[in-house]
């Protein structure tokens, strides 16, 4: 009989396979919800690996030493659920990877009975963290040679970039299928601390970059990760001027369309019973952290599905989907209340 760190290891790593697949597979629909659902059952099936190899069974149990009685459903052994695993493995810790599996485990929660293609492109990040997550305990744990690097790969794109349909898919959000999804989504990572919401291990966030070659030799490999090291000042400065770059270069193509704050708080005022002017819009974008103060050292963090950062004027500019955003949560006088206080 096979060992029990061998068969839930080879779970884990069936499942993992299995998510990468069905998200990657052109014309799936409802493909995160899926992947998030296999991702969590690879996770689960890895740490049951990870205990049975350390002599330590991942049962729920009554009593401790030779006293010990494990719980049982039908005659079988109940095992630790991802929470109590994450409970057990990384103990009073909380570094970034856990809080992407406890993202993950309250979306998987609020899905399984709902509908959310439109919310798909705003999953990626931690989509994406969770996969390198997962190989990376899994190699820690039980060597390089079971790595699934083969698999990691980017799904291809038709598109250089996203059309406006697109766009406006991902922001169409209010829908009473997906309100409580998003507002799930939108409190957790409100609640988590900066330094854990810009971690790769988090969510992974990144820009494509035509990569030129000007020999044949180096145009082997079209597409690489470039890392740097967190603690060397110099290599976070020129990675943060390639990123200020891609952001103001961006920026001065999309200014067409956006609204500045009055426009935005004439918007709003319609819409609400509420009194919405300048100063209420200042506290709900410090509130819901669409932007840094002005005087921030980086100007260009902002959530960008909301507000855009103008060097050329040296203000903030926001989209139609911050003004909807507001109205929607907003509307709710608890909110409202909580906001402006």
């Amino acid at each position: 009989m096979r060992k029990p760190t061998a068969l839930h290891l080879e779970k884990a790593r069936t499942a993992a396979l299995a998510a990468i697949e069905v998200y990657n597979k052109p014309g799936s629909q409802f493909r995160t919800a899926h992947f998030i659902v296999l991702i969590t059952i690879a996770w689960t099936a890895l740490f049951h690996s990870v205990f049975f190899e350390r002599g330590v069974k991942p049962y729920y149990s009554k009593g401790s030493g030779t006293g010990t009685r494990y719980d049982r459903v039908d005659g079988e052994y109940k095992h630790w659920d991802l929470t109590e695993c994450l409970k057990k493995y990384y103990g009073d810790q909380n570094p970034p990877e856990r809080s992407n599996i406890q993202f993950l485990i309250g979306l998987r929660n609020r899905i399984e009975h709902r509908e959310i293609p439109e919310l798909e492109p705003t999953l990626y990040g931690e989509c994406q963290s969770t996969v390198m997550n997962f190989e990376d305990l899994l190699t820690k744990e039980f060597g390089a040679e079971l790595a699934l690097t083969d698999q990691l790969q980017l799904a291809l794109q038709f598109s250089r970039t996203s059309s406006e349909e697109q766009a406006a898919a991902t922001r169409k959000l209010a829908s009473s299928t997906v309100k409580t999804v998003v507002d799930y989504i939108e409190t957790f990572r409100r609640g988590l601390p900066p330094d854990t919401l810009q971690d790769e291990k988090y969510r992974f966030s990144f820009y494509l970059v035509p990569k030129l070659a000007n020999r044949a030799s180096a145009a082997d490999i079209s597409m690489e990760f470039v890392r740097y090291d967190k603690g060397n000042a110099e290599e976070a400065e020129e990675l943060q001027q390639i990123v200020a770059l891609i952001k103001h270069k961006k920026v001065r193509v999309i200014n067409t369309g956006l609204l500045k704050p009055t426009q935005v708080v004439a918007k709003v005022q319609e819409k609400l019973p509420y009194r919405f002017n300048i100063n209420t819009h200042t506290k709900a974008w410090k509130y819901y952290r669409v932007r840094p103060d002005r005087n921030s050292d980086d100007p260009y963090n902002t959530r960008e599905e909301f507000c855009f950062y103008d060097e050329v004027h040296k203000d903030y500019l926001y989209t139609t989907a911050w003004v909807k955003y507001l109205v929607r949560r907003l509307a709710k006088e608890d909110e409202y209340l909580r906001v402006v206080s």
